[in-house]
């Protein structure tokens, strides 16, 4: 007996040696063998990992049609090699099989060889395999995006462990939009100037437009398939020409196995913010004008019948607003009845004779959702893509009875915008742990369908993006965001460099939190009365003491900067240097500008600022010999806040405020009955709440008749129905019940958005006893407690 233990050790020994053996070797050509028979997205996906093979080892990773390739690469039903190993019981696939999306990595021997075979459950799973030797390669999927340079190796040994990787998330994609001041003119004027209308596409109302074309949208779904994306919703503003008129873009996401969808505003593949007035007829009105826009649809079906797309269903206005024809709820109500099952009869006549196996959406986004609480019925197929506030709040999540319907639940999650109170387009400071809240529980609660997420012009929005479809793509893997961008940036910028840079990064996000660069200017869109700008509700403490936070961050970005060798100085500049330095140089600016306008602070300091915030961004667009000319604007829009300040005075006095004598987080709490999550809100330590699990905050406090105690709250919604409540009690007497869910654009939610916190101020009067409990007890789910902050009065 000991005698077979010590053949099976001595044999798993030397198997293992071999398998770790290195397969690829600098300098050295390898092959891989893939059949002709794959589908596109498979062919691309090896074009993409040979190119990646020449980067890290300056060899060529070559097509091989025989029996000696070092990689063997195939998807189940398709691929006769494939097909030769499974049946002879060389590789076990019952993991994979008859699964969406899945692939797995095995090395293997064979005649005397090891070597790596990539099967997938489908032809997209076999494309994620094969980018996935990419990744195990230490290919960034930002490598152009972000011009993060390959490392070269000397070689690679693959795993022993069987690799087997499936999505949480079936369909997994992003939103471009506002792509005026970026994407659109870069890619229109700089990297595809030869970008044009398909043959036969003539209108006047065209004219004026630029174009997106397919060689750009090839660089966006090759960073999808990078990033184990499958879906897209092409942008779609009025200065843009629409998707599908444009020259090769369709081809091009056929050839990355991309499939298409459209926004909340675009049913039935129509981008009616500009297609309506090149082919439609008269106005984009269902009550009025009914058979011409059932025409319209039904023109751009009979396009698409055999093409891999997401269906948009429902109507709203012709870009971002509502629906024309309707006064109220009830008749946009009775109007959607009817234009529902019509849309279900033009997918039945163009697309499948069963609408039921045709993937669709319904997205009840800003009065839609109003819509679709007052009864509206939608068919149980299609799934129900539930929408964030625009700000990162999600707004609605499902019901026992949505949950259960069998076309699934989704989210369209902002981590860029423009519009009310105010636009956040610039410096992508949407929150990673707010993201990472919000996204788990929404999947948690049943959301697991399809998840977009709206990424404005990409750049500079390339950790949310990632973090966004890494969940996605494995929402179990990602614990916390102190992980998770650890290891981004550990394969960014090495692991000396990690840790630094995420304390830097998590700091750059929590000081945005508290208030974005874009509303620094204490100013809102669309709002006269608060046009301009005017003094942030802050002390001049307060004021000093964020711009000595931002003085050491911009400090150590540069200790940091001074570490990264030349291959990746420009990866660097992109993702770190210049977000966190144009957040400092547009403090710098606003905050001295607030100080001068009191005399206290020089003019110069301001205008130093702004003239700064102009050298980072030139320098951005210069990179790479001008790659990326276009696509960074410091000014989207003009808006008040990032033009210079006027030089003015103001004779009132600065804003004074009490010192609180206790100041908690969630975490400080005597019974833990809550759930945290690193670096979420002011002070990094903000948690869930557990329903009905007090949180007891103690302290003493003598010679106080009374006290006031502020409750800071993430402005989270309501998770089961339309309440989001807590109480709150001193010393066990009678507590004050609040209810801090709001309704979106109200002037309590605006300020919640826009200073990312929700308060409550709770006055009690004190008995004459040194020792006291404050105790906050959530009421309903979804209670996010951020600070507690207690003043004697």
């Amino acid at each position: 007996m000991r005698y077979k233990i010590l053949l099976l050790v001595i044999f798993i020994t030397i198997f293992n040696a071999q398998a770790q053996s290195p397969l690829f070797k600098a300098g050295r050509n390898a092959s891989i063998l893939v059949s002709e028979n794959e589908n596109p997205v498979v062919q691309t996906a090896t074009e993409i990992l040979q190119k990646d093979f020449r980067s890290v080892f300056g060899s060529s990773l070559s097509k091989s049609t025989g029996s000696g390739a070092e990689i063997i690469a195939g998807t189940l039903g398709v691929s006769d090699k494939i097909s030769r190993l499974t049946d002879s019981h060389v590789i076990e696939t019952n993991g994979i099989k008859g699964k969406w999306e899945t692939y797995m990595i095995k090395a293997f021997k064979e005649k005397n060889k090891y070597k790596l075979v990539v099967i997938g459950s489908d032809s997209r799973g076999t494309a994620y395999g094969l980018l996935e030797i990419s990744r195990m390669l230490g290919v960034s999927p930002w490598e152009w995006w972000a011009d993060a340079t390959p490392s070269k190796k000397i070689s690679f040994t693959p795993p022993v462990q069987t690799i087997i990787r499936s999505p949480t998330v079936q369909y997994r994609g992003i939103f471009l939009n506002d792509e005026d001041w970026g994407l659109l003119p870069w890619s229109s004027k700089n990297y595809e100037p030869e970008g044009k209308l398909k043959d036969g596409i003539e209108a006047a109302s065209l004219k004026e437009k630029s174009v997106i074309g397919p060689k750009t949208y090839a660089r966006i779904f090759e960073l999808l398939l990078r990033l184990r994306a499958n879906t897209i919703w092409p942008a779609m503003h009025e200065v843009t020409v629409p998707f599908y008129f444009v020259d090769g873009t369709k081809e091009a996401a056929d050839k990355y196995g991309i499939i298409l969808g459209t926004s909340h505003c675009e049913p039935m593949m129509r981008n009616s913010a500009s297609e309506w007035d090149a082919a439609g007829t008269g106005r984009y009105n269902y009550v009025t004008n009914k058979d011409a826009v059932i025409s319209y649809w039904a023109d751009r079906l009979k396009e698409l019948k055999g093409s891999e797309n997401i269906f948009t269903i429902g109507m709203r206005g012709k870009h971002d607003g509502q629906m024309e024809g309707v006064k109220n709820n009830a008749e946009y109500k009775e109007q959607l009845s009817q234009i529902i099952p019509q849309q279900q009869n033009l997918i039945e006549q163009y697309i499948s004779k069963d609408p039921a196996k045709v993937p669709q959406i319904f997205v009840p986004y800003k009065e839609v959702l109003d819509v679709y609480r007052s009864g509206l019925a939608v068919p149980a197929h299609v799934t129900l893509v539930w929408p964030d506030d625009n700000y990162g709040y999600i707004r609605h999540f499902p019901d026992q009875a949505e949950k259960a319907r069998p076309g699934g639940n989704g989210v369209y999650y902002h981590l860029s915008y423009w519009g009310r109170p105010h636009d956040y387009l610039w410096l992508g400071t949407a929150d990673p742990a707010l993201e990472l809240q919000q996204m788990k529980m929404a999947y948690e609660k049943g959301v697991q369908k399809i998840w977009i997420a709206n990424v404005g012009d990409i750049k500079p929005i390339e950790y949310q993006t990632e973090l966004f479809l890494d969940m996605a793509w494995n929402i179990g893997a990602v614990k916390d965001i102190p992980s998770h961008l650890r290891n981004f940036l550990t394969r960014e910028f090495g692991q000396q460099n990690a840790q630094e840079l995420g304390r830097i990064m998590q700091e750059h996000y929590r000081l945005a939190l508290i208030c974005k660069p874009e509303y620094l200017g204490n100013s809102r869109t669309y709002d006269a009365a608060k046009a301009m700008v005017s003094d942030l509700p802050w002390t001049e403490g307060e004021i000093r003491s964020r711009m000595i936070e931002y003085e050491q961050l911009s400090k150590s970005v540069e200790k940091v900067s001074a570490k990264i060798g030349p291959d990746r100085k420009n990866a660097f500049f992109e993702l770190i240097a210049y977000p966190v330095e144009a957040a400092a140089q547009m403090n710098f600016k606003m905050l001295n500008g607030q100080l001068a306008r009191h005399g206290k602070a020089e003019w110069q300091l301001s205008e130093k600022a702004y003239d700064s915030i102009g050298v980072l961004t030139q320098r951005y667009n210069d990179l790479v010999g001008g790659k990326w000319h276009g696509m960074m604007d410091h000014r989207p829009r003009k808006l008040p806040v990032f033009e210079p300040l006027a030089r003015s005075t103001d004779s009132s006095k600065m804003l004074s405020k009490a010192q609180p004598l206790y100041r908690w987080t969630a975490s400080d709490a005597s019974a833990k009955s809550v759930k945290k999550v690193a670096g979420l809100g002011y002070t990094g330590k903000a948690a869930l709440v557990i329903k009905n699990e007090p949180l007891k905050f103690i302290f003493t406090l003598s010679n106080a008749d009374a006290i006031e105690v502020d409750v800071r709250l993430l402005p989270t919604h309501a998770i089961n129905g339309k309440n989001l409540r807590f109480t709150l009690s001193l010393d066990g007497h009678t507590s004050q019940e609040v209810n801090y869910e709001t309704e979106e654009q109200s002037e309590e939610w605006k300020n919640n958005v826009l200073r990312n916190q929700a308060v409550r101020t709770f006055k009690f009067k004190c008995t004459p006893t040194s020792k006291h409990v404050l105790m906050l007890t959530a009421l309903d789910e979804g209670v996010v407690l951020d600070e507690l902050l207690l003043f004697k009065k």
